[in-house]
């Protein structure tokens, strides 16, 4: 493949610093070059190296593989991709692996308690790798919500070059039946939110088996991460914003061959990382994260990039709070009409310019953006976008001009009060409302709400309230996108508010509050609310309260203590070490 094949307005490599004069592989001569260590360097001829390759910078390429998912099936093959580039530029890549866990396949079973644990599996391992083998560099290539994160943290922690490669978002399925009761027809377009809220219309009986399955077959047509403005998606960009990816690695679909060739390239911009030895400190910074978190809000992203950024930042050493979100939300309007909530997926951004025209529009004419924020092209974020083709607002509406937002201000709302007095957080669009006052209806296990919801007990104005749901009490805080979709599904998205010490799909749609704390496990005053109890969130007041009073709280307070501790519903393994150590 040639590397003259344009993906993206960048300096092609022959631009970038040269390497003649460097020692590119100033970390991996410590085993290659070192006389006294035959050992290590008899290994690597063992696997097939020749005398001139102990010389070559040693490229770590770590690919989130594995075939059971669609939005890692795809990895080896990107993986190979980036090898090749790396013989091309006189670089010795070598490919590794690291572990996943699909949150759409594993949602609503214990194995959702399996998925944020991931992220800190996939850091370790990909930390231990690099850090054990002397690579000089480490090319990453996730795709499932935790990947992203896990390789973020995993480059702030080992702190050599580093360069993101997004696997890329999945095309979206068509429709093959028509579904009045529903408005669709054939043709239309379906994705795996659709799927899950597939369930909620058969259990109410408003579509068919026939209809569902045809939602179902149709959903996912093939490798890709979830496609709309989800978690991978919305880590994705923010990876992009941080300067951690090339310029629109986050919108590039999985199956376009732009995918490849950016993997192509890669080892460019990685050759001229290592000769000016700009490593992911450098590139990591306030400033790099209030982009990413203007572009959350932006997007209308998942909720999980709170949680995302926040251990990523922390990996970094770089001060971020859950309030720093807010104040950046209220700043910043909303602007993508993106699914769940919105009409798009993340392959129509990208023909209508992707994450780099976003950025380009707000750099220009807001102040939301900060331009001079370092990137693995080696260049500054307003270098990268010099050349970018501008949003054009007479032929497109996937993002809206600042002058029309879907919302004046972003859609992650922080809450406080007597329901969560340390915080929670919110997925308000202004779609659903901003402000829901009902009655309590809680579950302590998922399992149960799907009956409910069947016997009909879930109605307008209920809360529903999922606890012990959270980082020690689930464990592993589990999302609940099951439960919402099928509400959605059931026609009561803007008729019920969902309340949970857990966290919330990227692909979650309505009335929806996340990350209560304290949690359920812990005491939390949402492990004291009983049914019926009447809750009130007012977005605009950022207040989530539990409305019974003193009294009441106290006596359901010595109720909690004289039931004892709750017991961990794991003893041992990767789930009781996560109970342990999460903060």
């Amino acid at each position: 493949m040639s590397t003259e094949v344009e993906i993206h307005a960048l300096k092609k490599s022959s631009d970038v610093a040269s390497s003649d004069d460097v020692k590119l592989n100033k970390i991996s001569s410590l085993l290659t070059e070192d006389k006294a260590r035959g050992g290590a360097q008899a290994m690597l001829y063992a696997v097939g190296l020749t005398e001139e390759d102990m010389h070559k910078a040693q490229i770590g390429i770590a690919s989130l593989w594995w075939e059971g998912n669609p939005c890692n099936v795809h990895l080896l093959d990107l993986a190979k991709k980036v090898k090749e580039g790396c013989e091309g530029e006189g670089l010795l890549g070598l490919t590794f692996n690291t572990i996943g866990v699909s949150d759409g396949m594993t949602m609503g079973t214990e194995g959702m308690s399996y998925s944020l644990p991931s992220r800190d599996i996939i850091a370790d391992s990909i930390e231990t790798v690099v850090m054990a083998q002397h690579y000089d560099g480490n090319i990453c290539i996730p795709s499932c919500d935790k990947n992203m994160p896990g390789c973020a943290i995993a480059a702030a922690r080992h702190n050599r070059p580093t360069i993101m490669i997004y696997g890329g978002t999945i095309q979206a399925g068509r429709r093959h039946l028509d579904c009045p009761s529903m408005g669709f027809k054939k043709g239309d377009t379906v994705n795996i939110a659709d799927a899950f809220e597939s369930w909620g219309a058969y259990t109410t009986s408003k579509i068919s088996e026939e209809e569902r399955m045809d939602v179902v077959r149709h959903a996912c047509p093939g490798a890709g991460s979830c496609g709309g403005m989800y978690t991978a998606n919305t880590m994705s960009s923010c990876l992009e914003a941080l300067g951690l990816s090339l310029p629109y690695s986050s919108s590039i679909s999985a199956t376009d061959p732009a995918k490849l060739q950016e993997c192509y390239r890669a080892a460019s911009y990685m050759k001229n990382l290592l000769a000016k030895d700009i490593k992911p400190r450098d590139i990591l910074s306030r400033k790099s994260f209030d982009n990413a978190i203007a572009l959350t809000c932006i997007l209308g992203g998942s909720t999980n990039a709170v949680l995302h950024l926040l251990a990523i930042a922390r990996a970094a050493d770089i001060p971020l709070t859950v309030d720093d979100f807010q104040a950046i939300a209220d700043r910043t309007p909303y602007l993508a009409d993106l699914r769940p909530s919105g009409k798009y997926m993340m392959e129509d951004l990208n023909k209508v310019g992707g994450v780099p025209a976003v950025l380009k529009y707000l750099l220009k004419n807001t102040n939301l953006i900060h331009g001079d924020t370092l990137t693995v092209t080696g260049k500054t974020l307003a270098e990268n976008l010099q050349d970018v083709p501008e949003l054009d607002f007479q032929s497109q509406d996937v993002v809206r001009p600042l002058d029309d937002p879907i919302k004046s201000t972003g859609h992650i709302c922080i809450l406080r009060g007597s329901l969560a007095p340390d915080s929670a957080v919110a997925k308000i669009t202004g779609k659903e409302g901003l402000r829901f006052e009902g009655s309590a209806k809680c579950f302590d296990v998922e399992a149960d709400f799907y009956k409910s919801l069947k016997a009909g007990e879930i109605t307008a104005g209920t809360v529903v309230i999922f606890r012990y749901q959270g980082p020690k009490g689930g464990p592993g805080m589990p999302e609940m996108l099951g439960p919402t979709g099928a509400i959605m599904g059931a026609g009561l998205g803007d008729k019920t508010c969902l309340i949970t010490d857990g966290r919330f799909s990227g692909a979650s749609r309505g009335f929806i509050i996340g990350h209560v704390t304290p949690e359920a496990q812990l005491g939390g005053p949402i492990a004291l609310v009983e049914d019926g109890d009447k809750i009130l969130v007012d977005a605009q007041t950022r207040k989530i309260e539990w409305l019974v009073d003193d009294a009441t709280k106290e006596a359901r307070r010595d109720k909690w203590r004289q039931m004892g501790e709750r017991p961990l519903k794991v003893k041992r393994g990767v789930l009781f070490r996560y109970i342990r150590d999460v903060a």
